[in-house]
C-alpha cells in the first residue's frame, strides 16, 4: 500500500512539470526567405546568408517583437582551404515575429546593416551560395 501511495505521489508530482496546454517560451524550427534560412532550437541556432552564415546566441521569444545578440561571419567566393579560418563579428538580430513570420534585420558591430529579412516557419531558405 505504500508503494502504490509513493508511486501515485511521484506521479502527480511529475505531471505537473508537464504542461501540455501551455505555449512555448521559446522559437523553434525551420524558417526560410530570400537570402536566408534559420534552424531554431530551443531559441537558439544557425543562420545561413546567400555568403555567410551566423548565430543566434540568446532565445528567440516565440512572439512578439525581439532585440537578441549572436555573430555574422562572411564568407568567401571560391573554394575553402583546409586550416583556413573565418572571422566573426558580433551582431544583433533585431525584428518582429507574428504567427508564422519573422521580420529579421541584422546589425553588425561594424555598423553594417543587412535586411529586412522576411522569413516564414517550415519554409525552404533561397540561398545564392558563393561560386
Amino acid at each position: 500500500m505504500k508503494t502504490l501511495v509513493l508511486v501515485s505521489i511521484l506521479t502527480l508530482s511529475l505531471a505537473r512539470c508537464v504542461h501540455p496546454g501551455e505555449a512555448p517560451r521559446s522559437l523553434v524550427g525551420l524558417w526560410g526567405g530570400q537570402g536566408i534560412g534559420m534552424d531554431i532550437e530551443g531559441g537558439v541556432g544557425a543562420v545561413q546568408y546567400d555568403c555567410a552564415a551566423g548565430t543566434i546566441d540568446q532565445a528567440l521569444p516565440p512572439q512578439g517583437p525581439f532585440s537578441v545578440q549572436g555573430t555574422y561571419r562572411a564568407g568567401q567566393i571560391g573554394q575553402v582551404r583546409v586550416g583556413q579560418v573565418f572571422t566573426a563579428q558580433q551582431a544583433t538580430y533585431t525584428g518582429q515575429l507574428v504567427k508564422d513570420q519573422m521580420t529579421l534585420t541584422v546589425r553588425l558591430e561594424d555598423g553594417t546593416e543587412l535586411g529586412p529579412f522576411t522569413l516564414n516557419y517550415g519554409v525552404a531558405p533561397v540561398l545564392t551560395r558563393c561560386e
